[in-house]
């Protein structure tokens, strides 16, 4: 099965205002923000959205947030809700309580810091595919989970269950096409060499700034390469620290109010927020923040 999600996702982080709660009118500022410069749409309660310090009191209403605004200004955008946990009785709670605020598909990462066997892996997806009636993603990021889904795996469970539809892909060592999968890259540094690859596209954290360029690699194939190698310093530097926190000081820089994170994560240190000032400098958007 192939579904059309969109090209360039944004792995959107959660706004937070002064007391640490989240701020819908941030929210809804952000998302205007970044339809506006080339996104296809969000996905929202992820890593970078910071869900490991959301409950579900706050993942879920977010979820609901973000599918109302994007359908009623943003029609032809999509939105994929975070439903990852290494609880699979949570997971499927979390899944089917997600299904029922109709996002267009959901993201699912495989279950982290446990390490479960290839079986323990295949069962916790076939609850979670058996708790939704909606495409599924999984996501493959061993860097944090503590364990690698391997493409033949994956493979596997794309065809004994019929949700799961594409990866994002995060481990470059994985990267390639995969029957019956869409896939996208994890990685910023890795969405030329997936689109390069006919694939689908990415779900990224640089598109919260520089997604106007990131767009122009999908629509200018010619000039693709040019435009990743001018975005190398963005994937360098953008990662000085967690991608939500580095993503919201760059926001916070541009004028587009998003708060800091909340711990375990901490606001960028001095030499840090210097970097991203720079690389901001650089392409000309702190000029454009102040005009």
């Amino acid at each position: 099965m192939t579904v059309d999600l969109g090209t360039i996702l944004t792995a959107v982080v959660t706004p937070f205002d002064a007391q640490g709660r989240v701020d819908d009118a941030a929210a809804v500022a952000l998302l205007r923000h970044l339809m506006d410069h080339g996104c296809d749409g969000v996905v929202v309660c992820g890593t970078t959205g910071e869900a490991a310090t959301l409950d579900d009191a706050e993942h879920l209403p977010f979820i609901e947030l973000m599918v109302t605004e994007m359908r009623a200004a943003h029609p032809h955008g999509k939105v994929i809700a975070g439903v990852g946990s290494n609880d699979t009785r949570h997971a499927s709670k979390l899944t089917a309580a997600a299904t029922a605020l109709r996002p267009d598909a959901l993201l699912s990462v495989n279950p982290y810091y446990n390490r479960p066997s290839r079986r323990g892996i295949i069962k916790h997806y076939e609850a979670v595919n058996g708790s939704t009636d909606l495409p599924i993603v999984l996501y493959n990021i061993p860097q944090r989970t503590g364990a690698d889904m391997s493409n033949d795996l994956v493979a596997e469970l794309a065809q004994n269950f019929e949700h799961i539809i594409a990866l994002k892909q995060a481990n470059p060592d994985n990267v390639a096409k995969i029957d019956g999968v869409q896939l996208y890259a994890g990685n910023d540094d890795l969405l030329a060499t997936v689109l390069d690859m006919g694939e689908a596209g990415g779900i990224l954290t640089g598109s919260h700034i520089f997604g106007d360029e990131m767009k122009r690699m999908v629509m200018e194939p010619e000039n693709r390469a040019q435009i990743d190698a001018s975005l190398a310093d963005v994937y360098r530097d953008m990662a000085i620290a967690p991608a939500a926190c580095s993503v919201k000081a760059a926001l916070n820089m541009i004028g587009v109010p998003v708060g800091g994170p909340r711990l375990p994560y901490v606001e960028l240190d001095d030499s840090e927020a210097a970097v991203i000032r720079a690389l901001l400098e650089r392409h000309g958007l702190l000029e454009v923040a102040s005009a």
